[in-house]
């Protein structure tokens, strides 16, 4: 990203509050940070369920269920893509204990995934667990950036906010500035050059569903 270019974050009024109070701000690496709007709402507790999470499987199965077969389900325990089988008619996209930011990373990764790749469960791909060196951190990074970057214009079009996730507790140190600048960096050349077509729908299905701007409009914004 040039200096002189800006891009769009959500930040909570409250830090580990779930996402009722937001400020919507540009991020300008030469000017500094500016307002653009503020809304607010009633405040939950951290422990109470998200009633958007019934909203987001509602509206991602009657976008994509009809074309694709495939269906946005909650779990208990960790996600997991599974195709359709013998036992289930349609393909599964299983987020993890109910959780919306969960939903909406695994949604990103499915976005990206070709035709053959859907087939198979998880993709095809050995997740390498927690605990990782590294190098297998830096290759785990090097496959994140882009679900990563659709999953953040996923979460400003739901009006959330977007922290990236390293994923590496138990591992090497990751490097959060660096990967959340190469994501960054990725959802800019989404915005200028179009994101894949599922992801493209997505969006616009929860800015309609959400009520927030579209991503286009904000970012002629940013260039005023």
């Amino acid at each position: 990203m040039h200096c002189g270019e800006a891009i769009l974050i959500l930040v909570h009024c409250a830090q580990f509050v779930p996402p009722r109070c937001v400020s919507l701000y540009l991020l300008n690496r030469s000017s500094g940070v500016t307002i653009v709007s503020e809304h607010s709402a009633e405040t939950l507790s951290v422990n109470a369920p998200d009633p958007d999470v019934d909203r987001l499987i509602s509206l991602f199965n009657a976008t994509f269920f009809e074309k694709w077969n495939t269906r946005l389900v909650r779990g208990e325990d960790e996600p997991v893509y599974l195709p359709a089988n013998d036992s289930v008619s349609y393909h599964r996209i299983v987020f993890a204990h109910g959780f919306f930011a969960s939903a909406l990373h695994e949604i990103s990764h499915w976005c990206i995934a070709g035709e053959a790749r859907r087939q198979l469960e998880d993709y095809g791909y050995w997740y390498c667990p927690d605990g990782r060196d590294e190098k297998q951190q830096a290759r785990f990074e090097q496959v994140e950036v882009k679900p990563q970057a659709i999953e953040w214009a996923f979460t400003l079009a739901s009006g959330r906010r977007f922290q990236v996730s390293t994923d590496n507790l138990n591992g090497a140190e990751p490097d959060r500035e660096g990967f959340t600048r190469n994501v960054e960096a990725q959802l800019q050349t989404f915005m200028n050059n179009g994101f894949p077509n599922r992801a493209a729908l997505f969006i616009d299905a929860l800015h309609n569903a959400f009520g927030t701007r579209p991503l286009s409009l904000l970012r002629e914004e940013t260039a005023a």
